[in-house]
């Protein structure tokens, strides 16, 4: 199956060929899988930087424990999650929503309560972890995405959040660096393409419960 063909050619990029760059088209198709993945209700509850300038990245890298893929690869992604969902993003989404689909928006009033009070009723950390995992579903399918194109990239938690907030002034916007993937193509030296993957036996990894 082409699916597993993909998943065995791509690896966690190492080294970055730092001349390749990634063209328009496709680092805009990658960005609209980003948008096409799933979120609870639908909110998504997040924001992609899509850093370019070098200076910020030499500044990012300093904050990655000078990881080089964060300069290196074509593209540095920064998948950011809200700190607090507001009123305010779920009545945009309603709007949207109705907009979208030729509808009454007040036909979609009942189910933005409910969604304001299912999300209102969280305490600002819980708010935090949910808004958080959301980032961490639209990565997969980013992932996935990138492989399907033969585009390397890297996820990485090996990060300062907080100084990564505080480069790119993301607390003053109700946002949390959640999640940092840089892009591009690897370098032929990158001996670790040549790796095995290591993975469990489906044995060990999966339990049938009948």
């Amino acid at each position: 199956m082409r699916t597993l063909e993909k998943l065995n050619w791509r690896y966690a990029t190492k080294k970055f060929d730092a001349t390749k760059k990634i063209s328009d088209a496709d680092l805009n198709t990658l960005l609209e899988v980003v948008n096409l993945a799933p979120s609870s209700y639908g909110l998504q509850p997040l924001k992609v930087l899509v850093i370019e300038n070098k200076e910020i990245r030499e500044k990012l890298k300093e904050k990655s424990w000078n990881q080089a893929q964060v300069t290196d690869a074509s593209h540095l992604l920064v998948l950011c999650s809200y700190l607090k969902f507001e009123e305010k993003h779920i009545n945009d989404h309603i709007e949207n929503t109705a907009s979208i689909r030729e509808m009454d928006a007040a036909l979609l009033k009942g189910y933005g309560d409910f969604m304001k009070n299912a999300i209102g009723n969280l305490s600002d950390e819980q708010q935090k972890n949910w808004n958080s995992k959301q980032t961490y579903i639209a990565l997969g399918h980013l992932l996935d995405a990138c492989a399907e194109m033969r585009i390397d990239s890297v996820p990485m938690e090996g990060f300062d959040p907080v100084g990564y907030d505080e480069i790119l002034h993301l607390t003053a916007q109700n946002l949390h660096a959640s999640l940092v993937c840089p892009i591009g193509y690897r370098s032929e030296e990158d001996a670790t393409q040549h790796q095995k993957k290591v993975r469990k036996d489906l044995q060990s990894l999966v339990e049938f419960i009948k």
